[in-house]
């Protein structure tokens, strides 16, 4: 179902509700509110599902590319929820590449990418300076807006699982003025950048699905917005 597939892998903490507890567990919130504060939203929630053999990968990119936000204040933390192994195509980090700005992108829309655009970073990576993330079940890995990150196929008999929440601070907003849906996990919201929602009915209830659906409507207006 393309529709459940995009509400899930954009937004999977509006529709649910697990999804949502896990982005609200102090185990992962604790080192997030160490680095933005103690007022945290979540932005989106994409759930990365690679099935056994499959082919798809992630491309090395940037995530602060394409999404229209105005600062830094961004944490994106990676949590396991199956074994995320070398040959079940865990992430992979460029060490350092954090500290560079945002370098050229290209559009590829490969088959296979689970990018929403097939984005790549357009310049060389040393992959010989690349570290595996490895993780089990349950642990979590943080990491920076810029930072260079890819992950490869799945050459294993199982499924290879992760969730990916998208946390920023209240203070950041799109810079096209265009008010987005985010949940505020801790503390408040000063400021009143973005729609808050609040947490789901249930498993794809139509209400919060409907709310899904309006989001992914508004966020094309940034994500796609050099293609459009």
């Amino acid at each position: 179902d393309p529709d459940f597939d995009a509400l899930v892998f954009g937004h999977a903490n509006m529709v649910m509700p697990f999804i949502d507890e896990i982005t609200r567990l102090s185990s992962v919130l604790d080192p997030v509110r160490a680095i933005l504060g103690t007022d945290v939203m979540v932005w989106g929630a994409n759930l990365f599902i690679k099935e056994a053999y499959s082919p798809n990968y992630v491309s090395w990119h940037q995530d602060l590319t394409y999404w229209g936000l105005d600062g830094v204040d961004k944490v994106t933390a990676w949590v396991a929820l199956s074994s995320a192994t070398v040959r079940s195509g865990c992430m992979r980090y460029v060490p350092g590449t954090h500290t560079r700005e945002i370098v050229p992108h290209r559009d590829t829309f490969a088959e296979n990418n689970q990018l929403s655009r097939g984005q790549e970073v357009a310049v060389d990576v040393n992959e010989a300076e690349a570290v595996d993330v490895v993780l089990a079940p349950g642990q979590v890995a943080l990491h920076h807006g810029r930072i260079f990150h890819a992950s490869s196929a799945n050459q294993t008999d199982d499924r290879r699982i992760g969730l990916a929440i998208r946390y920023i601070s209240p203070r950041m907003q799109q810079v096209s003025g265009v008010k987005t849906y985010c949940t505020l996990v801790s503390g408040e919201d000063r400021f009143g950048h973005f729609h808050l929602t609040q947490p789901p009915r249930g498993v794809m209830h139509p209400t919060d699905r409907e709310m899904a659906h309006r989001t992914i409507t508004v966020a094309k207006e940034f994500l796609f917005a050099a293609t459009c």
